[in-house]
């Protein structure tokens, strides 16, 4: 964890039946709200932003940024090395395509 902080805890919202889903531990906060915006030839690109959700940006940052195996990586985040797996998988899906489509890339807490 960064600068010596506890983790941040993070559970997706739960609606309907089922199990609750297990809270994440992140080891920063997100800001409320970024969103990077594409520029082609001086002019901003429109279109419905792709949202990434901070436990995919978590695991996109432990494994690519930090340089972690994704068995640590999961540990840090303190989910199974296959809900890791998943959560890199919809990551890098998301970043591509809002790469190749040309659409805002937005991150947020909610």
């Amino acid at each position: 964890m960064s600068e010596g902080r506890s983790p941040w805890r993070w559970r997706r919202g739960f609606k309907g039946r089922g199990r609750r889903p297990k809270p994440r531990l992140l080891g920063f906060i997100p800001p409320n709200e970024v969103i990077f915006i594409p520029y082609i030839n001086g002019e901003e690109m429109g279109g419905e932003p792709v949202v990434v959700a901070p436990d995919e940006l978590e695991a996109l940052r432990l494994v690519y940024y930090l340089g972690l195996t994704q068995e640590e990586a999961a540990q840090r985040m303190g989910v199974s090395r296959g809900t890791l797996w998943r959560l890199l998988s919809s990551g890098r899906k998301k970043v591509i395509a809002a790469l190749v489509e040309g659409r805002p890339l937005s991150l947020t807490v909610t």
